[in-house]
Parts: C-alpha cells; structure tokens; sequence
C-alpha cells in the first residue's frame, strides 16, 4: 500500500501481491457466512495421494452443502477426468459415536470437528482401504466403476487402518490390540497379545505424548514386502491419571486420562518384530520411561528406529535386520538446548536421505545405509521444511523450504552425491567423491570446490506443499497467495502445469466473489530484536483505509514452537472480517517461533515468555508509532500458546500497553502441561524450579490492569481445563476483574459452525466494547 512507503517512521515493507481489481457490488461479510457452507476459501483438497502406478492422484474433498463432511475424489492422469469416488454418505449414512480412541486421535492430528472419510491407505494399484463409522471397508477399482465391501462389522469400533504395503493384509487396531486381515481370504488374526486395560497395557499403539507432541499417530509399521510387521508394547501405568471432566449441556463423565505432566513418569515402551510367515516375535528395544520412541522406518535391508533421551538433547538412530535382529546405533544427533524431530528418512538402494540441524539450519544429508559419515546436499542459513521425493534417474533430490525467503515455501531440487565408483575422472569439472559438490580445477594443487544451489522450481509469490509423484517425474502442489485462496494442480518436475485438479479461480462463481470488492491484503515488513535478529511482521488495514484517520489494531499472536503466522498465503478470512469491521490486524513471528533455525528458536531455552513477549512489544511500539494507529486502541488475543502469550504479554507490559486482551485455552503453569513438549524447552520442574516459575502467568497477576476475556473449553484433554481454572482462583483472590466465556463439551478447538460463531461474536463484543470501533 502506497501510504506506508511515506511514513518517516516505517521501516521499509516487502513487496506485498496486488490487491485484485474487481468491479462487482459490495455484499457485508456477516458471521454467520464467514462459517457457513460452502466454504468462502472455495474447495480445498486433504489427504492428496498417488497411486501406487502413479496412474491416479486422490484426494478428499468437504461437500459443497456441508464442508465439514469429505468424500473421496480421484483424478485420472492419463484422461484428465476428475470424479467423485466414494460418496462418504453411502458408507455412513448416519453419523456414528465416535470412541474416545478415535475422538483423541482426531484430536490430535487436527482432523476433529470434520466427518466422512478422513482417512484412506492405497494397497495395490486398485484397491483403497478406507476406515468410516469405526468399520473398515474395501475399494477395489474395476473397469465397470469402484466396488466396495465391508470388512469389519463390529460393536468395536476399528481404527489406525492400512492396507500392507505389498497389498497382502489390512491392519488395524480393535480394542487396544493389532489385527489384521488377509485380503484374499478375508481371514481376520490378532497380530499382537490382548490389551490388558486394566494393566494399561495396549499394542500397536501411539501413546499421549508420541501423537501430540512428536506427530507419530501409529504404533505400528509394515516391512516393504509383508513379511514382518513391527509394533509396540506400551505401558501407561506409571503415567499419573488426571481426572478430566468432560462436561457437557447437560451431564458430567469423568475420564482418567492418563496425562504425564511435566517432571512425572512416561509411558514404558517395547518394540516388537513379529515375523508374518513364523509366527515369530522379537523384542527390539525398551524404551522408556526416559527416553521415547520417535520414529520407527523400514528399508529394503531391515528397520531403522530413532530414540530421544528424555532431556532430548540427542536422537539416537538404531539398525536392525531379520537376520538375528541385533540392534545398533551407527548415527546421532546431538544439541546443546534440544533436537528437533523431523519425518525425514527416503531409503534409497545403498543410501538413505534425511535432514538435521547440525549447522543450526536443517538441512539435507546422506547417509550410506550401512553407517557412516553424512554428506551434505545443502547448505545456508535457510531451513528445509521436508524432502518431497526423488527423481532417481535424473540424480535429483525434490524438497521444499525456503531457501528464497522465510514467507514462502517453495518446492527445491538439489543433485544427488557422487560415490567413489561413480566418479567420472575424465569430466571438466571433476565430481567429488562422496559430494555433489565439483572440482573446477581438477589438475591444480588446491582443491577448487564448487557445490550447487537448490533450483526453485515453485512460482514466488505465493507458499506451496507438495505431493511428489512416486518416480519423481511430477508433483501435485497446492498454492495460495494473499488474494488467491489455495489452487491445485498437477505439474511436471520442472513446475509445468499439466492441468488443474481444484483451480478454485475467483470469477463469479466462487463462493467469495460477492465479497471480493473489500478484500485486503497484507503489506509485510520487519523489526529488529534486541539480540539483532530479524523479525517478520504483517499488517492488514481495512478496506477504506484513510492514512489521516487513527485506527484500533488487534494484535493476532502465537508466538510458540514450531509455529509461523507471518507468509504470504491466503489468511483466515476471519481477518477480511476485522478489516471490515475497522480494525488494524498485526501478527508478529516472535523469537522461539518456527522455520527460522536454531538460533532464533533457542533464546526461550529454560524460559518462555520473556523474549517472545519483548518482541510482541517490539512490535506494538513499532504500531504505537505509527500515525494511523489510535496508540490507546490496541488490542491483542491469542489460542493455546497464543493464550498463553496473550497472558504473558499484557502481565509484564507496562501499564496503558493494551486496552483489551481475549486468551484462549491458554497455558498458564507450565508444570500442567506435557512431559515431552514442556521438558524440551523448559527442563523439569525438578531441575529448573526457578524457570518453571518466571514462565508461569501467576508471578505476574498482581499486574493485571487490561480488561481480559478468558476463554476454555470445559472438555479440553492437551490444555487442561485446570490451567483455566487456577487462573480464575487466583484473579479473584486478588480482586481482579475478568471476563469469561467455557464451552460444555468441547476439548481444545472449539468445533462446529454455531459454536465458531458464538465465540467469534464474544470476541466481536468484548473488543468492540473497549476498543470503541466507531469513534473517530
């Protein structure tokens, strides 16, 4: 926007997309359709997958009437014809109670609050294993259109399912215990011993802390060619039972959820082969209760596993083959502050790839399957977000990061190594061995190197993730821009686009078209810490944005591990809602925040909400300084660590800071949350009592003079709904006046289109109340 690049007082901004002309009449953009059906941001795909031909690309899609409910879509490749696979409501025709099982998992992946198909396993190039209504049914592909049976049809309800990977078997877990059954026969086994709930005891399945905090939802994993099957023995009975109550409109269940808080007991965990042909089954590891099982992986040669120490300053990678099954550990990665898991691990025929962050960035090397020294493939103080696939033909390697600019994520290639017997001695230049890197001057005395720069292959503007084809040979990406919602389609390696499968353009037949006269979009910018380093900003003005006017602001933070909320892709349409409403909207990537390497992440070692708390206010002087913001109309409001943040931010700002403060479902004491996620940046409460207590809210109470509305849900199992209710007690011991709003029923998020609205309409009067939007 032209203004800013006139205000003395403004650092220079990012070129900022275009707003999009467009000529059609202005409709209000009311609540109720900000979370109505059909979706605003126009159909978005999940779950994108290729068959294992390659022959197909699927994906899910919401309906169009109810975009909560997915079906599952295919494209073909060959004919470009798109269509509608199985119709989630011929499979479901009811909507089914979900297990508690099921109820967490969802939870835990993000999923919870959408219905129909979330999940889906390809088998052989024709078959698809979809998990609905807790029963398992079975997609074969014919040439007279899709047939489907049901393979389970019992009062359990069946989950974490796939088809092996060489299509033999289906797997799953039933009552806390792995089972499968084989396809040709249809003959169900129990693969794993029964679970013994009253012990604790379950197979085949991921732990509490393993699902939410390490993004392993699985407890079990198939060898490439179906002969053995690994899993786990997890034993939950050191883990304390915290009493959670799940209240709802109109009764109370008390579950005893087994939740390990900060400094107390972990799960134990086994790992278990059991040989498919034998019947034979060997224990490979203990694990536990002070180190975790991260990830488990299978080559062509054995297994692969990663452990974390419980301080989890080193991931240790482990070997083993069907051999004798003995197990070693060739390769670690160690941190003087904590280690960051990645799912990085592409077997190849005698290498493997994968990322670390041994230089502070990570970034992708080979490791030779054997064991041995890691080759880098890139390099610079950028960060690999993941490795996408591999063209083994061409030599290449695809990933994506963000090499150009940390607001983008592009999709990258970069060569592969060349070995000793690969080395060609006659090229000009020469290769290295065991590099991709060159020699230029091959016959002179000193080594000349030169190694190569990852080739983007994304269009810039815009942030991207990427589904690569199994040869490597195309890709499907989806992408958005700020005045772009998400667009998908099928590209060549090169970034070709071959067609569309969702191009979601925005003519007149979007959902959101009729709203497009008022769209804004961000302007980018950034600060400067008070350790030097950059800090990004994005800044959305309303609609009729009149630079001699002064404007409220809100403030929208996360600010914690693992997160970025300033990039260049299509924002949450609740912002296009407080633009038109008059408001300012501000985020700021606080120090400790995501995809900006070690350095940046590891100034909350031992002590959060201090650093991340002197950047926000960095970032509300920067606002305060401004001549179209009103300095004493800024708001700011949060969820989860973001509550927390919001809590942390307004309890050590100087007085007048905020006029108004919403927290969601915030931390208040880190000693109620998690072992593995609070113990990697904090320690234990045990060995780092005064940081436990500097990083909880309740040091800063007395300090509370910004109106505050806190808000829970009552059911919430990651974010305890004690947090909330300890902060209560004491800001009414002390006197302080706050405001409240709890949900009945509802865990961390709060889910479905009439609740989104009631708590977007609390906010809505709670800021309008103190921020005063119509004076002038």
């Amino acid at each position: 926007m032209a203004i800013f690049a006139s205000l003395a007082a403004a650092p220079s901004f990012a070129e900022s997309p275009p707003a999009k002309a467009v000529s059609q009449p202005m409709t209000d953009l009311t609540l109720e359709r900000l979370y109505a059906s059909p979706s605003l941001n126009g159909p978005s795909p999940m779950g994108v997958k290729y068959s294992p031909d390659g022959k197909r690309v699927t994906f899910l899609k919401g309906k169009e009437t109810d975009q909560a409910r997915y079906d599952l879509w295919q494209f073909d490749v060959a004919t470009g014809e798109q269509s509608l696979l199985v119709d989630s409501r011929l499979l479901e025709p009811e909507d089914v109670e979900l297990s508690e099982e099921e109820k967490a998992l969802r939870e835990r992946k993000r999923t919870a609050g959408k219905k129909g198909i979330l999940n889906y396993s390809w088998g052989t190039a024709d078959t698809i294993l979809i998990p609905l209504g807790g029963d398992l049914h079975l997609v074969t592909l014919t040439p007279n259109g899709p047939q489907t049976r049901q393979l389970t049809e019992t009062d359990t309800f069946e989950y974490d399912a796939n088809i092996s990977p060489d299509g033999k078997y289906a797997s799953f877990i039933r009552d806390g215990a792995l089972w499968m059954i084989d396809l040709a026969t249809g003959e169900e086994k129990r693969l794993s011993p029964e679970a013994e709930p009253e012990k604790a005891i379950s197979y085949g399945v991921a732990e509490f802390v393993a699902q939410e905090e390490m993004s392993r939802y699985t407890g079990y994993w198939w060898s490439p060619d179906d002969r053995y099957v690994a899993y786990t023995r997890v034993d939950e009975s050191p883990v304390d039972i915290v009493p959670r109550f799940d209240i709802s409109a109109d009764d109370v269940t008390v579950i005893e959820q087994r939740y390990p808080r900060a400094g107390r007991p972990n799960a134990i965990v086994d790992l278990f082969v059991l040989d498919i042909k034998t019947g034979e089954t060997t224990k490979l590891y203990s694990v536990g209760p002070d180190t975790y099982l991260a990830r488990v992986n299978w080559t062509d040669d054995g297994i692969w596993f990663q452990t974390v120490n419980r301080d989890q300053t080193e991931i240790l990678y482990h070997r083993s083959d069907g051999k004798h099954w003995r197990v070693s550990s060739p390769f670690k990665e160690t941190q003087d502050t904590w280690v960051n898991l990645s799912s990085d691990f592409l077997p190849l025929k005698d290498r493997i790839l994968q990322t670390t962050e041994k230089t502070g960035f990570r970034q992708i090397y080979e490791l030779p399957e054997k064991g041995g020294n890691l080759i880098p493939l890139t390099r610079g103080k950028w960060v690999v977000s993941a490795i996408e696939g591999v063209d083994a033909d061409a030599g290449l390697v695809y990933f994506t990061g963000f090499a150009d600019t940390p607001l983008e994520k592009h999709l990258y290639s970069i060569p592969m190594a060349t070995h000793d017997d690969e080395v060609d001695t006659d090229a000009r230049p020469r290769p290295l061995p065991d590099s991709n890197c060159v020699d230029l001057m091959p016959e002179a005395a000193l080594l000349k190197a030169e190694c190569p720069e990852p080739t983007r292959i994304t269009e810039a503007g815009k942030s991207w993730s990427i589904t690569m084809a199994p040869d490597g040979k195309s890709f499907v990406g989806t992408s958005s821009s700020p005045d772009q919602p998400p667009q998908t389609g099928l590209y060549k390696a090169d970034g070709t686009l071959i067609t569309w499968l969702l191009e979601n353009k925005l003519d007149e037949s979007h959902p959101y078209y009729p709203y497009l006269e008022q769209h804004t979009v961000p302007d980018y910018g950034t600060l400067t810490a008070d350790d030097g380093q950059t800090l990004y900003y994005s800044i959305q003005t309303p609609p009729d944005f009149d630079a001699s006017k002064k404007y409220p602001v809100i403030v929208e933070v996360y600010g914690g591990p693992h997160v970025q909320t300033v990039d260049r892709d299509w924002e949450s349409l609740s912002d296009q809602y407080l633009t038109r409403q008059g408001y300012i909207v501000f985020r700021l990537d606080n120090r400790g925040s995501w995809n900006r390497g070690k350095k940046f992440e590891d100034v909350i070692y031992h002590r959060t909400g201090k650093p991340e708390v002197a950047d926000q206010l960095e970032g509300v002087k920067w606002l305060k300084a401004q001549p179209f913001v009103d300095a004493d109309r800024i708001a700011i409001q949060g969820w989860s660590y973001g509550g927390y943040m919001t809590l942390m931010t307004i309890l050590q700002a100087p007085e007048g800071t905020f006029a108004a403060a919403v927290a969601g479902a915030a931390v208040t004491d880190w000693s109620l949350y998690d072992t593995f996620y609070t113990e990697r940046y904090m320690g234990t409460p045990e060995n780092n009592p005064d940081g436990y207590d500097a990083s909880s809210v309740f040091p800063y109470v007395d300090n509370l003079e910004t109106p505050m509305l806190l808000v829970h849900g009552m059911a919430d199992d990651n974010v305890t709904f004690d947090n909330a209710t300890r902060m209560m007690a004491m800001l009414q011991e002390k006197g302080k006046l706050f405001e409240l709003m709890t949900y009945p029923g509802q865990r961390h998020g709060i889910r479905g289109e009439a609740l989104q609205v009631h708590l977007m309409k609390t906010r809505m009067e709670f800021l309008n109340r103190y921020l005063k939007v119509d004076a002038e």
